[in-house]
């Protein structure tokens, strides 16, 4: 429950650095955090289910376990949150 707790937090981190990179993308703050969340949740599920980030419970909260969870949550988040503010630019146009 921790890993994914940590996926969750530093996939809204993730958005929103990723929204203050790329301003024309951005979807603004509120829009950044719920992409990075929804990214964050996603990319550390997928990657834990692949084997790279190590969510595992009975592995308990070491550095390595902690990292990953940190690393998966945040490019999954600025990810998502790039490939909705796309969308949301080429539908404007």
């Amino acid at each position: 429950m921790i890993p994914l707790i940590i996926s969750l937090v530093s996939g809204a981190l993730g958005g929103n650095v990723a929204g203050a990179l790329m301003k024309n993308l951005s979807l603004g703050t509120l829009g950044n955090s719920i992409a990075g969340i929804l990214g964050g949740g996603l990319g550390g599920s997928i990657l834990g289910m692949l084997g790279i980030a190590t969510g595992d419970a009975s592995a308990g909260l070491d550095v390595a376990n902690i990292l990953g969870s940190v690393a998966s949550g945040g490019v999954g988040g600025g990810a998502l949150m790039a490939i909705i503010g796309l969308i949301k630019s080429m539908m404007g146009k």
